[in-house]
């Protein structure tokens, strides 16, 4: 992000700048990988690693965020749980004590007082941040993983509390309000991360200082998924380099002539947790459509609508339901999607998204697009009934978004 942390104003955005940097993918990388789909199910040890590696792994991230920002200062100071639960921070129920959520139930643990964060980051139960405690209780360093902005909680415990939904996008991390927060950055910039919102992150803006925020994607579904995000720009290993280079700054060499970034942090401590970390997120299924949240007879119905007169079915085809794998991609006129922002990718173009959990609340709703312009599924069907001509009448409209709701 074009922003400078030399000095760090209010001390909540300065500590909670620690996101700022995440974007909306995985982790880390060393070069270009070359595009090669996933072939079936995984093994089970290298899922077991790659769990620990998408949990755990900062790829030595501290460097940046502990000995540059001396993040863990501001943090052990000046912030509380309920400030970082405010701002989409989560927090793993399955790594607390009893005592501690008993504290939490009755009130009398301070959810006001930064020592109560240090001794969370102690436990490991804050999602996708991870913290060094001493035995004096004085936290020493802290770093970034990839479940920071990839895992959610089920809020089974409380708002912000529960058990980890891996794979799932964090749509309340509001990244933007936490950096327009501080005073290190300009007027102009503020208005940037203000117009953002929750859920929503620009994994360019640091490189090229556009904005252009998009959605924060699952990286759940993606095992027979040849090539991730959204320009499908290459596999999803080459989006964890990305990621972890540019945005986390982890250690590692991440290049890519077609965007014009070469990134080289040594040492290396990425490239040899690629293949257990795809592993990982190739493990991770799409959850199923939950009962009640859509009309079954109406869905049977709309799927007929999805494959026949809607013809969603010529780009969102396959089991994967994306012609990606066909080695197929979109100019931005053919799917009514902004130009500017596939100018700033490797293709120049888009993917057809494979369409998965788009409706299982209260998580995975919405909004829908790269760039989230779409807010319902209504308005996701209005669009192509717009762009393409379709004649749907109102039954048909109706049934294919049940369709799309039980996917």
């Amino acid at each position: 992000m074009s922003i400078s942390f030399r000095t760090r104003g209010a001390a909540v955005a300065a500590v909670l700048a620690l996101v700022a940097c995440v974007t909306p993918c995985s982790t880390a990388s060393a070069q270009r990988a070359k595009p090669t789909a996933s072939a079936g199910p995984v093994k089970s040890a290298a899922t077991a690693s790659g769990r620990t590696i998408f949990r755990e792994d900062t790829y030595g991230d501290e460097s940046f965020w502990t000995d540059s920002l001396k993040m863990h200062e501001v943090i052990r100071s000046s912030v509380s749980p309920a400030t970082a639960l405010s701002v989409g921070l989560k927090v793993d129920v399955d790594a607390l004590p009893a005592a501690v959520k008993t504290g939490l139930q009755n009130k009398t643990v301070d959810l006001n007082s930064p020592a109560t964060t240090v001794t969370l980051l102690k436990l490991g139960a804050v999602v996708g941040v991870i913290g060094k405690v001493d035995a004096n209780n004085n936290l020493t360093s802290v770093g970034i993983t990839c479940a920071l902005c990839h895992s959610t909680v089920d809020n089974s415990f409380t708002q912000g509390v529960g058990h980890r939904l891996d794979g799932w996008p964090n749509r309340d991390l509001n990244v933007g309000k936490i950096v327009s927060l501080s005073q290190a950055i300009t007027p102009a910039q503020r208005a940037v991360y203000e117009s953002w919102g929750p859920g929503m992150y620009d994994p360019r803006f640091n490189l090229d200082g556009k904005n252009m925020p998009v959605v924060i994607p699952p990286a759940f579904g993606l095992r027979d998924v040849k090539r991730e995000i959204y320009t499908a720009d290459d596999t999803i290993s080459y989006w964890n380099a990305y990621v972890a280079l540019t945005q986390m700054h982890g250690h590692g060499h991440f290049a890519d002539p077609r965007i014009g970034v070469n990134v080289n942090n040594p040492p290396d401590q990425v490239s040899s947790k690629l293949a257990a970390l795809r592993a990982y997120q190739f493990s991770l299924e799409t959850p199923k459509a939950r009962a009640g949240t859509f009309d079954a007879a109406a869905a049977s119905r709309g799927r007929a609508v999805f494959v026949g007169v809607a013809k969603c079915s010529s780009c969102h085809a396959g089991s994967t339901l994306t012609d990606v794998n066909e080695g197929v991609l979109h100019t931005p006129a053919e799917v009514g999607q902004d130009a500017a922002y596939a100018q700033r990718s490797g293709t120049k173009r888009y993917r057809t998204t494979p369409l998965r959990g788009l409706s299982n609340p209260p998580q995975l709703k919405g909004p829908y697009f790269h760039d989230g312009k779409a807010k319902t599924l209504d308005e996701v069907v209005d669009h192509y009934v717009k762009l393409k001509g379709l004649q749907l009448t109102a039954r048909q409209r109706a049934d294919l978004i049940e369709y799309l709701k039980s996917l």
